[in-house]
Formats: C-alpha cells, sequence, structure tokens
C-alpha cells in the first residue's frame, strides 16, 4: 500500500462522514490507521519497538560526550614516568640506562613533590638498579622503599641532586566508579614513552583466583608489557587504579588495582617496607541462607581472648558494616581492609548490635602467622604453575579440621594456568611435592628448588577424604604479564 493509497483511504473516509454513511466512514479510518501502523513496525499486539518524542532524553541534562580527551592528559602526563629495573652490579654508573644484565619496563606515577613513585612489584622485583625517567627528560636513580607480591605493588623514593620540583599526580576515589564510566591508561608499552590509551570499566571487584586482595576493576583500555604500574585516570584526572596485568589470549581486557587499596596500603610499606598485615583477632560466621548472604557487612562469629578485637569491645554477633567510614559488604572486603592496615593503626568500626548502630575503635596488631601468596606476576616456579599457597596455621587448621601446618593449602588457582590444567582446584591441600613431604609454604619453595629450572613436577594433594597425584607441567603456562 503506498502514501497514495492512504490519502485515498482517508478522503474516502471524509466523504463517507460528509454523505453519513457511518459505517464505510469507520471502515476507511480503520485501515487507513492499519496502514499508518505498519509503517511505523507496529502490528495488533502493540508497536515492535518505541522511539523517543523529539527533543526528550534518557540521560540526564548535564551528561556531555567527551570530544577530546587530549586537555586531561596535557594535564596528567608529567606525573607519570617510565621505570626501568635493572638485574646487573649496582656499581654501573647510576646515570647510565644501558646494563649488562637482565631489566624489565614498566610505568609508574609520582605521589607528591617527595618523590615517592607507586610501580608493580613484578616490574622491580629482581632490581639491584632501578632508574626512573621523567616526562620532561629527567633520569633519577630510584631505591625500592616497600613491595608486596600480594597486591603487585610497589614504592619507590627517587633520589639525588636532581629531585626538585616534581610533578605528581592526584589520587581519586574508585570506590565512586561505575561500569560503564571513561578512564584513560598513560604508560611506556614496549618501551613507547607516554603512550595513551582509553575505555571504559567494564566490571568491578573482579576476581581472578590470586589471593585474598583479589579485588580489581575490569576494564578494555588496551594494555601491554611495559603498562605495569602505570596509572589508570578517570574524567577528572585522578588516578583511579594501578594497571597490573593484561589477559595475553584476549583483546579488550585489562585490570588495574583499585586506588583505595593501594592508598591503605601505602603507608604500611612506607613504614615496614613490606606488607606487615593487620589482625583483629576474630572469625567470620558463614551465612546460613541467601538472604542472609545478601545482606551488607560481616557478622562475627568468634572473638579470640587477649585480641585487639576483644579490646576494642566487638562481640560475638556484631555485624561489621564500615571500617574507616568505608561500607564493608562481604567478609573479603573486611579481609582486605585489616590486613592491607599496617600494624598499631587504629581503626573506627561501624557496627550493628542487635538493633542499635555503635561505633567502635580498635587498635589493629600484626598477623601472627601471614599468609603467603604470590599475586599475578608473582615469584620464581610457584607462578610458573600458578599456584597462590596458603600456610595452615591455626584458624585455618581448625576450619579444616586438621592439625597445623598439615600441608599447604591452594587458595586459589590462576585461570589457565599449568596447575588448572592439571587438575588441580583451590581448596586442595597438598602434602607432597615429587614425593616429598611438604609442611608450610617454604618447605614448598625449597622443594621447588628455584636454583633450577623446573618444567615437571608431581603434586600430592588431599581432596575431601581423597588422595590424588597430578604431573604439572610449567611449559603449559600462559606468559606472566
Amino acid at each position: 500500500m503506498s502514501r497514495r493509497t492512504l490519502s485515498i483511504l482517508w478522503l474516502f473516509a471524509s466523504t463517507a462522514q460528509a454523505a453519513g454513511s457511518t459505517v464505510v466512514q469507520d471502515w476507511a479510518r480503520a485501515r487507513a490507521r492499519e496502514f499508518e501502523g505498519e509503517e511505523r513496525g507496529s502490528s495488533r499486539e502493540g508497536p515492535l519497538w518505541r522511539e523517543r518524542p523529539a527533543g526528550s532524553s534518557v540521560l540526564p541534562q548535564s551528561f556531555m560526550p567527551p570530544t577530546s580527551l587530549a586537555p586531561l592528559v596535557r594535564a596528567v602526563s608529567p606525573g607519570v614516568v617510565n621505570v626501568s629495573a635493572y638485574a646487573d652490579s649496582p656499581e654501573v654508573p647510576p646515570e647510565s640506562l644501558s646494563g649488562t644484565g637482565e631489566h624489565s619496563l614498566g610505568s609508574g606515577f609520582v605521589l607528591g613533590p617527595d618523590g615517592y613513585v607507586v610501580t608493580n612489584h613484578h616490574v622491580v622485583e629482581d632490581a639491584r638498579r632501578i632508574l626512573v625517567r621523567l616526562a620532561d627528560g629527567r633520569e633519577l636513580p630510584a631505591e625500592v622503599v616497600g613491595k608486596d607480591p600480594s597486591t603487585d605493588l610497589a614504592l619507590l623514593k627517587l633520589t639525588g641532586e636532581s629531585v626538585r620540583e616534581l610533578p605528581f599526580v592526584y589520587l581519586g576515589d574508585s570506590d565512586r566508579l561505575e561500569v560503564g564510566d571513561w578512564v584513560v591508561a598513560i604508560g611506556n608499552p614496549f618501551g613507547f614513552d607516554h603512550s595513551v590509551s582509553h575505555g571504559i570499566i567494564s566490571a568491578k571487584e573482579r576476581v581472578l583466583g590470586v589471593g585474598a586482595f583479589d579485588d580489581f576493576i575490569q576494564t578494555d583500555v588496551s594494555m601491554n608489557p611495559g603498562n605495569s604500574g602505570g596509572p589508570l585516570f578517570n574524567m577528572r584526572g585522578e588516578v583511579v587504579g594501578v594497571n597490573t596485568a593484561m589477559v595475553s589470549h584476549g583483546q579488550g581486557i585489562g585490570f588495574a588495582v583499585p586506588i583505595n587499596m593501594v592508598k591503605d596500603l601505602l603507608p604500611n610499606l612506607k613504614v615496614n617496607g613490606r606488607l606487615a598485615r593487620g589482625w583483629l583477632g576474630l572469625t567470620i560466621a558463614e551465612p546460613a541462607s541467601a538472604a542472609e548472604a545478601a545482606k551488607k557487612g560481616a557478622v562475627v562469629k568468634d572473638v579470640y581472648a587477649g585480641s585487639p578485637a576483644m579490646e576494642g569491645g566487638l562481640r560475638d554477633g556484631d555485624r561489621i558494616l564500615a571500617v574507616n567510614a568505608r561500607p564493608v559488604e562481604s567478609y573479603l572486603q573486611l579481609l582486605r581492609k585489616v590486613a592491607l592496615l599496617a600494624p598499631g593503626s587504629q581503626m573506627r568500626l561501624t557496627v550493628q548490635r542487635a538493633n542499635q548502630l555503635r561505633e567502635l575503635s580498635v587498635r589493629v596488631s600484626e598477623r601472627p602467622t601471614p599468609q603467603s601468596g604470590q599475586a599475578v606476576a608473582g615469584l620464581g616456579n610457584v607462578e610458573a604453575f600458578g599456584l597462590i599457597l596458603q600456610d595452615v596455621d591455626g584458624d585455618l587448621a581448625a576450619k579444616l579440621k586438621v592439625p597445623p601446618y598439615h600441608g599447604v593449602f591452594v587458595s586459589g588457582v590462576v585461570p589457565g594456568s599449568a596447575a588448572q590444567t592439571a587438575g588441580i582446584r583451590q581448596g586442595d591441600l597438598i602434602r607432597e611435592l615429587n614425593k616429598k613431604r611438604v609442611e608450610d609454604v617454604h618447605a614448598f619453595n625449597e622443594a621447588l628448588d628455584r636454583r633450577k629450572v623446573m618444567q615437571t613436577v608431581q603434586i600430592a594433594v588431599e581432596r575431601g577424604s581423597e588422595t590424588r597425584v597430578f604431573t604439572v607441567n610449567s611449559e603449559e603456562s600462559a606468559p606472566a604479564p
């Protein structure tokens, strides 16, 4: 039916009305409306799609899509640096960028005029000499103040006479990020200075299976080797994450450590040189139902006698809702927030007790037996196999109902790794390595003998009431980013 036919129908309806024939008039109008509905993609069941009326929008009036990121890049680039870590002799002149030993390249950013720099642990883990190149061309030696493999973060300090008038970046609030927010990464992929890429936040709190601090921002920002340790900026020019990993067999998938986690960790690294993990001395109850699991906070099951938690006034049954005014939505969030605090730190807990809210002040102490683990780009042969390991200390032993230090607990398996390919699972208890009994993570590492290149090992694990033996080939692992 053509537009001309539609006009004829409406004319026919008008003529019928003038002639007093209501039946013909109704028929002509119905056919005309039916034709108009077909033109708009409609049917008797309703239209197949909807088109917003002119002048209306689902977006807020304040929304303005960016036309150029150049002003943001110009403003923040001076605080982004290139990090070169060398494994050669420290006697090599510090101004020399050439070295005889192995070296790694990464990115980083300057925190302030004092010359502290954040980068990734795996960039500097084996370094005997570190050089940092600023955007203005200055090349400054740096020393490691503190580093932590479990979060893949390191804190450096620039040294030398040229440490003056340093450009620096500002840190933002990663908790305010939303999926779909625009972000910009600036770094040195493959050694190319200050390359810029942009994208959006694809997901938050992404779990990769790398340990207790498994809480990554996922983005579709293009990342390559050399981006490690570089900043991820929001549209206010604030750092909201530290780029730390990419998926080598995927495209458009990158990960960053949330900057709020970094802010919790940095004072710890500055004071202790490592992650001295905070400890409260309590256990958390497992949710009894899906409805209970959906509730915010973490419910205290037991408070250890003489622990910081008991001295701070925590009781069995308390629901911890926030730490230092930051909401706690799960047990893992509570674990991360407490563990990152330096021992001796004072923390404020918002607690629900019965129907009342209470504010408690607790001074954390150091965890008696720190957990052991590796980050995305961890150490030696353990990383090569893709295992995240943990000592079976008193708390874990009680949960597993085994004697303390009765093997090594697998707290995570890196996706796509040799360990996962062989069949090892999170929750397995490693009892033997190459038929040699291991009681803790240190013994496991000793059995590996990191001085040798070990490509294949046999690992015996307890899984429930069964004992299984797996052959793990490190050559099957994907390369670390």
